[in-house]
C-alpha cells in the first residue's frame, strides 16, 4: 500500500509554534494564509478563538477604498474623531436610527452579578447583560473605523462577540472577558476585509521591496538609510513606510528568536545567496577595517550591524546599551563609516 505524506502549510507550521494566550499580527496571519481558501481561513480564525490568541490589527494600514463606500467610510471616521457621530447623521440614516435605539434601550444592573447569574442559566440576566453591553460595543467599534469596514457592520460584528462572551462566560473578570471577545470579532471583521482587498499579497510585496531598497541604499550610502530615503525610493508615504518597517522589525525578531532556539542549517547555495547581498558585503568590509576605529566606535558598529552574531539593533536599542541618545548613535555611526571609507 502506498503511503502519502503532505507537507505542512505555512499556517500550520506557525500555528504549531504559537502558545495559548499569545497574539498574532493580522498582517502575518494574512500572509501565512495568502493561498488558503475561505474555509481554511475561517477554521484558522476559530482556532485563534479556541486558544484565546489575540488578532492584532495595529500593523494593518488604514484604508477607505474608492467610490461612494469610500466617502461614507471617510465621513464616519471624521465624525468619530470629532465626537459628532450621534448628532451629525441624517435622521433616517440606518446608523443614526440604531444609535438612537440603543440609547433608548433600558440598561441597568451590575454586570459582574448579572454575568454570574447568566452563567448559571438565567436568561433574564443574559438579556439585561446584552442591553448593558451594546453601548460598550459601539464605543469599541468606533476604535476600528478607518479600516475599510462600515461602522454599522463593525457594531454588528462586535455584538456577535458580546453575545459569545455572555454565552461562554464561566467565571472570573467579566469585563476583560467581554472586551476580549468584542475586540476579537471586530479585529476579525477588519482582517477579513483586508484579505478581500488582497492585502496579504500587497504586504508580502511591500516587505520584499523594502528589504531590497534597504540593502541597496546601505551599499550606495555606506550607512543605514533613513525612513524618508526609503519612502522616496518606494514611492510611498513616510507613514506607510514606517508601517512596513515595523513589520520588518517584527519579522526579524521572530527570526532571531527562533534562531536562538534552533539555528537553521545553511546550504552552500544559501551562503552564496547571502554573500551576493550588499548587506553582507558591507558587513564583511566593516569587519575587515574595524581595527582602525576606537573600541567604542567598533562596539557601536558591532551592535548596529549585528556583527557579533546577534540581530542588528536600532539606534535607540544601541543607545541604551552604550549610554547614548539615538541621535548620538546615528551621528557616531555615520562618522565611523566615513572613516572606514577614507581608510579604504
Amino acid at each position: 500500500m502506498n503511503e502519502f505524506t503532505f507537507e505542512a502549510t505555512p499556517w500550520e507550521l506557525a500555528r504549531d509554534e504559537m502558545t495559548d494566550g499569545m497574539s498574532i499580527s493580522a498582517v502575518r496571519f494574512l500572509t501565512l494564509l495568502e493561498e488558503a481558501g475561505e474555509a481554511e481561513v475561517e477554521d484558522a480564525l476559530l482556532d485563534l478563538e479556541e486558544r484565546r490568541i489575540t488578532l492584532d490589527i495595529s500593523e494593518l494600514p488604514r484604508v477607505h477604498g474608492t467610490g461612494e463606500a469610500a466617502l461614507r467610510l471617510r465621513r464616519e471616521e471624521e465624525l468619530v474623531e470629532s465626537g459628532a457621530l450621534d448628532t451629525s447623521l441624517e435622521e433616517n440614516d440606518p446608523l443614526r436610527l440604531y444609535l438612537d435605539e440603543v440609547a433608548l434601550t433600558p440598561a441597568c444592573g451590575d454586570e459582574a452579578i448579572l454575568a454570574e447569574e447568566a452563567a448559571a442559566g438565567d436568561r433574564g440576566a443574559m438579556e439585561r447583560l446584552t442591553h448593558l453591553g451594546l453601548s460598550h460595543v459601539i464605543s469599541l467599534a468606533e476604535e476600528y473605523v478607518g479600516h475599510g469596514v462600515l461602522l454599522l457592520d463593525l457594531i454588528q460584528e462586535g455584538s456577535l462577540g458580546l453575545w459569545q462572551a455572555i454565552g461562554n462566560y464561566a467565571g472570573g473578570d467579566y469585563e476583560s472577558h467581554r472586551d476580549w471577545w468584542i475586540r476579537q470579532h471586530l479585529a476579525k471583521a477588519v482582517t477579513l476585509q483586508a484579505r478581500a482587498s488582497g492585502l496579504g499579497h500587497k504586504m508580502r510585496q511591500a516587505l520584499e521591496d523594502y528589504r531590497a531598497v534597504d540593502e541597496r541604499l546601505l551599499g550606495d550610502l555606506g550607512r543605514n538609510a533613513t525612513i524618508e530615503e526609503i519612502a522616496e525610493e518606494l514611492h510611498m508615504s513616510v507613514e506607510e513606510t514606517m508601517a512596513v518597517a515595523r513589520m520588518m522589525d517584527n519579522a526579524r525578531r521572530i527570526h532571531w528568536a527562533k534562531a536562538e532556539v534552533e539555528p537553521p542549517e545553511e546550504t552552500e547555495e544559501d551562503e552564496r545567496h547571502v554573500e551576493d547581498t550588499a548587506l553582507f558585503q558591507m558587513r564583511q568590509r566593516i569587519m575587515d577595517l574595524l581595527s582602525v576605529l576606537s573600541k567604542e566606535d567598533a562596539k557601536l558598529l558591532n551592535l548596529r550591524f549585528g556583527l557579533e552574531g546577534g540581530r542588528p539593533l536600532t539606534p535607540a536599542e544601541t543607545g541604551r546599551k552604550l549610554g547614548l541618545t539615538p541621535e548620538e548613535v546615528v551621528a557616531r555611526e555615520a562618522a565611523a563609516l566615513s572613516k572606514l571609507r577614507d581608510t579604504n
